[in-house]
């Protein structure tokens, strides 16, 4: 969960500078996507490299994602108090050291440590590019200049993709995370020239953080049933699209359904893309329709269930015109997960957004832990004794396991919806729907 204070206004600052600060800091959020994703192309090379089963490749992601919504609370007061750069810094320094670690590593104790250090960098990052966005433009640029950051952080799931890919296979495991780690050096070495917290500067380390102000803000916004609301609409929306990208997906198409890693590494591309295009679409449905949000929240859930089911049933392999509709859908849950967090901004006040939207985090990436988790232990149980990997069959049977976290959603989303509309009522506000 994230703690973010709300800064004040941020003051008039020339635009060519505030826009080569806020494009150095995105690269730090492509950077950090790009490390994120770099597992999600390369689990079948992992496999066979440190000679582990299903389950155990799960702890790799499970290890990068746990510590990412554990670190939520822990760096937004670090953020409080030390600024963006210092975080940004401190970030992508860890992200490089766990991909230099992973380049070398052939033990499995020494791969899990890595992505733990990825995943320390990683949660260090996008907030603090928010709060760059928060000081350095205007407050009614911030929506859009917030949205087009998530959009932009995506180019590292492309670069992520195919480039790598094609460079694992020429150059091998080491010279390719070697070259990972390199990429983020570069990017390292521009935040300590470019960024800086204000248009006045460096933040000053501020005092030691109130953990029992901490605490209070955290009951408050839990107590906001607009912020539980949020919470499981991040929840049930994320974790399909999440988890095919940073795990399951790659094995799936290569292993299951029988393609080239080309043509698996290009249809995890075309996911990327795609969310480029949904994203502002779904940003600019929830503008227009702030009080039926829920609805698009429903209709982004049954249609990834309902994708699925017609994929998971299909006689044989999937045509292709079938798993490129998979991919189309899936790469309109990472944009549908973000309602969840428009949701605690309109429930909250100003002062507990930050608060309130960390909570809203955390329900995606546990739900996405869970997810990663199953698919491993229930690829090794489904996968017949002598093979070497997952057949189809065994794919089907795992990612059924996804209907039973549709259905916890849905059924949550449901439930805090009509607690919201309850709290609406009660305020004496204008019936809506949420």
């Amino acid at each position: 969960m994230t703690v973010l204070t709300t800064p004040a206004p941020a003051p008039v600052a020339p635009r060519r500078t505030a826009a080569l600060v806020w494009g150095v800091a995105v690269s730090a959020y492509v950077a950090a996507v790009f490390h994120r994703s770099s597992l999600g192309v390369t689990g079948v090379d992992a496999a066979h490299r440190f000679e582990i089963n299903s389950s155990v490749l799960a702890t790799f992601s499970v290890a990068q994602l746990a510590v990412y919504a554990l670190m939520q609370v822990p760096v937004g007061v670090l953020l409080d108090r030390f600024g963006s750069r210092r975080l940004l810094i401190a970030g992508g320094a860890l992200m490089v050291a766990g991909q230099v670690c992973f380049a070398l590593a052939t033990d499995v104790r020494l791969a899990v440590a890595a992505r733990v250090l990825v995943g320390l960098g990683d949660a260090m990052t996008f907030i603090s590019v928010l709060r760059i966005v928060a000081f350095w433009f205007p407050g009614r640029r911030n929506p859009m200049m917030t949205q087009l950051t998530g959009t932009l952080g995506q180019l590292g799931a492309i670069l992520g993709a195919v480039p790598l890919v094609a460079l694992l296979h020429r150059a091998g495991w080491t010279p390719a995370f070697l070259a990972v780690a390199a990429v983020g050096a570069t990017v390292l070495l521009m935040i300590v020239v470019a960024v800086r917290d204000t248009p006045h500067g460096e933040t000053a380390p501020g005092p030691a953080p109130d953990l029992a102000a901490v605490r209070r803000k955290l009951r408050a916004a839990w107590a906001e049933p607009g912020t539980r609301l949020g919470l499981w609409t991040h929840f049930v929306t994320q974790f399909s699209g999440s988890v095919f990208a940073l795990l399951w997906g790659y094995p799936f198409l290569v292993q299951g359904q029988g393609l080239s890693p080309t043509a698996a590494a290009s249809l995890l591309t075309l996911m990327t893309v795609a969310m480029f295009l949904t994203g502002p679409v779904i940003a600019h449905l929830c503008a227009r329709h702030p009080f039926h949000r829920s609805v698009l929240v429903f209709v982004i859930t049954g249609a990834t269930a309902a994708v699925w089911a017609v994929v998971l049933a299909w006689p044989g392999r999937a045509p292709g015109w079938l798993l490129v509709t998979l991919v189309l859908v899936l790469a309109v849950n990472g944009p549908g997960s973000m309602i969840g967090f428009d949701y605690a901004r309109t429930a909250n006040p100003v002062n507990r957004i930050g608060s309130a939207s960390g909570v809203v985090n955390v329900g995606g990436f546990l739900a996405s832990i869970v997810l990663v988790l199953a698919v491993g232990v229930v690829l090794d149980l489904a996968t017949p004794a002598g093979r070497a990997a997952p057949d189809l069959a065994a794919f089907r049977w795992a990612f059924a396991v996804q209907y039973a976290l549709w259905a916890l959603g849905a059924v949550q989303v449901l439930r805090y919806r009509n607690a919201t509309r309850r709290e609406a009522a009660a305020r004496a506000r204008t019936p809506a729907t949420p």
